[in-house]
């Protein structure tokens, strides 16, 4: 065999294996894992502070569904800045409310434990339910102050 046929087959053994190489990724490495970790509480008072912490993962922080978790969802999720524009013009607060506390099937989201705050607020305030009423009050205010104009 000559040098020259030699020193082809060799190039071409590096640039297919620096193609493989650059190829092989496993899909574990490729696909976005939601971690779970403990909630930590935020005032009830603040629906912008709540939306950031709870809910800007998924929505993204302009709600608009861009979340670094978004990837991982079965669906995409919802852009928030959306549903008075997809209601007719007028805000949905009571879909959003039973949405949060969970109360509404929301194919998105899977199963129940995914976030649907009612409980986790629950759990927070320690079974009061004022505070839990002021939570989702106050977070379906902030997702209602975000609407498109």
């Amino acid at each position: 065999m000559s040098l020259k046929k030699m020193l082809l087959i060799f190039m071409a053994l590096v640039v297919c294996s620096f193609m493989l190489a650059a190829q092989d990724k496993t899909p574990d490495q490729s696909k976005t894992v939601i971690q779970h970790v403990t909630v930590a509480p935020t005032s009830p008072a603040s629906g912008k502070e709540m939306y950031i912490a709870y809910c800007a993962v998924c929505h993204g922080t302009d709600g608009k569904g861009g979340g670094p978790a978004a990837g991982a969802l079965k669906m995409p999720p919802t852009d928030l800045t959306q549903l008075s524009k997809n209601n007719g013009g007028k805000f949905p607060a009571m879909k959003v409310t039973s949405s949060i506390r969970g109360t509404s099937d929301l194919p998105a989201h899977g199963s129940k434990d995914m976030p649907v705050w009612g409980e986790l607020f629950w759990t927070m305030s320690r079974g009061h339910e004022g505070q839990v009423q002021q939570r989702v009050a106050n977070l379906t205010q902030y997702i209602e102050s975000m609407q498109a104009k």
